[in-house]
């Protein structure tokens, strides 16, 4: 299985801590992408993307590494701490990079055929909506299975978690391992993916088209028999 994490911080913590032991219990081969490290630019807002394709991005260059390395993974995890009840900045802009990639505009078929994970842990609260900046893009990207997997540390350091939640969160990494390698293979889109897909399937046949991503479902037969779940 090919696993790509990506961090949401530079810094190797507690979160990042919970991702590799999730990626090593899975098994495989696994990329790592550290955030702003590998990817430091914040989105500029110029509609490029909406209005060509993200190969036009003026970040593509600096961006393509990782976005083919998703393209290309069986599991995704995606991970950030808890930053003021959210995703770290640097996490938030990197999604705001694929937001062509939703399922409402032009989503990738690649990911149909995917798992992915988002991951947070923080020494207070905040893991939920954490969690959920991350699974949004996840979910709506048209992945197949979008796991969730939130821990509350009481610590600032891996070395400092105290030792019944470490054990918890061993056991959790434990089952949530055992869920994805027996969920591998097979296509399809996660519900919300699906119920968005079939709401703009309706609008682009009933009302006037919206190019370009009229056009980028026509070409792939989406308006008929056809689905993204059908393979790229």
């Amino acid at each position: 299985m090919k696993i790509v994490i990506i961090h949401g911080q530079s810094h190797e913590g507690s979160t990042c801590m919970a991702a590799r032991e999730l990626a090593s219990k899975v098994g495989g081969e696994v990329r790592e992408f550290f955030l702003p490290r590998d990817f430091d630019q914040p989105c500029k807002g110029c509609y490029t993307c909406f209005k060509t394709d993200l190969s036009h991005c003026p970040h593509f260059k600096s961006l393509e590494p990782l976005a083919s390395a998703m393209l290309e993974a069986d599991l995704l995890i995606l991970e950030s701490p808890v930053y003021v009840y959210h995703a770290t900045g640097q996490m938030m802009s990197f999604l705001d990079h694929f937001g062509t990639w939703w399922v409402v505009h032009r989503p990738m078929p690649e990911m149909s055929g995917k798992q992915a994970v988002a991951i947070s842990t923080a020494a207070g609260g905040g893991m939920k909506s954490t969690v959920r900046d991350m699974a949004d893009s996840l979910e709506m990207w048209g992945v197949r299975r979008v796991y969730r997997l939130g821990v509350g540390v009481q610590a600032a350091r891996p070395e400092e978690i105290p030792a019944r939640i470490l054990k918890g969160i061993h056991r959790k990494t434990d089952r949530l391992a055992r869920r994805i390698r027996q969920n591998g293979g097979g296509r399809g889109y996660n519900g919300r993916a699906k119920r968005w897909f079939c709401m703009m399937r309706f609008a682009h046949r009933h009302f006037p088209p919206s190019e370009p991503d009229y056009g980028y479902w026509e070409e792939r037969g989406w308006h008929g028999k056809r689905r993204p779940w059908d393979g790229p």
